[in-house]
């Protein structure tokens, strides 16, 4: 049977029909869209698993307790990094007028949780103006993306070509040793203005942005059921405990109390 998302496609670009449709999906292996785009604005979340979302300024780690919002017509991609159990809201253009106008990721509450899962039970085929109770579910979840807070869980990546090299270079392999001077001269820029546009661009200083590509890279790991300890050490920490106590505090839990709720 045909994933119910992937059911929407035909949908999400229709400028009639009801301001909200909404749809519940799994899938049993890793999932991937290249860059795309809707005219609808697009809030998409996890239940079970993790997803990771590309858009021109960033790549963004959504683990279950987050959702990422899209204004329309924001190009974007996304993947699935093991098995997936999610759902995606689309709201009609006009609707969007008052919700956030750039990318967000933000933190679900069970509200929206539950508004969202009694959208999805509602009929895909051939939608309609949806009716008085189904108006209220609707605007419940529009004023939980307006007013729910932002979280900064994404990777935000520089503006600046050269450094965009370095960047790609460390996701593709978060465990490099190199040091920002080894770096500097493999992009063929000054370490001074490497050291100060990274701060500039991301609002991180480099070795603060390098740990936080290995923090996403191991939510990614973890939920492709890498045991912990192999994952520090394909990251580049010394030890196990070094691992955990880093993940710890940016995260607020254990790596093995994570992996539990994903």
């Amino acid at each position: 049977m045909t994933d119910p998302i992937l059911r929407l496609a035909g949908l999400v670009d229709r400028p009639d029909g009801p301001v909200l449709i909404a749809a519940e999906g799994s899938q049993g292996e890793e999932l991937a869209s290249g860059p795309h785009r809707h005219a609808r604005g697009q809030l998409f979340g996890s239940l079970r698993g993790l997803l990771s979302v590309g858009v021109e300024d960033g790549v963004w780690i959504v683990p279950a307790i987050h959702a990422v919002w899209l204004p329309p017509h924001q190009e974007h991609s996304g993947r699935s990094h093991g098995p997936f159990h999610g759902w995606s809201v689309y709201v009609a253009e006009p609707a969007c007028a008052t919700l956030p106008s750039r990318p967000c990721t933000i933190r679900t509450s069970g509200l929206l949780r539950e508004a969202v899962l009694r959208a999805c039970s509602w009929p895909l085929e051939a939608p309609k103006p949806l009716d008085e109770s189904a108006a209220h579910v609707a605007a419940v979840i529009l004023d939980e993306i307006r007013s729910l807070p932002v979280e900064p869980f994404g990777l935000p990546l520089p503006s600046d070509p050269r450094l965009q090299r370095i960047a790609h270079a460390l996701i593709a392999e978060p465990a490099d040793e190199r040091d920002l001077e080894q770096w500097a001269r493999w992009a063929a820029v000054s370490s001074r203005t490497l050291s100060r546009r990274f701060v500039l661009e991301t609002g991180f200083n480099f070795t603060a942005w390098r740990q936080r590509a290995r923090m996403m890279r191991s939510l990614e790991m973890l939920a492709a059921g890498v045991p912990v300890t192999a994952i520090a050490l394909d990251l580049g920490y010394s030890t196990a405990s070094a691992f955990i106590g880093l993940f710890r505090r940016t995260f607020g839990e254990t790596p093995a109390s994570y992996r539990a709720r994903l």
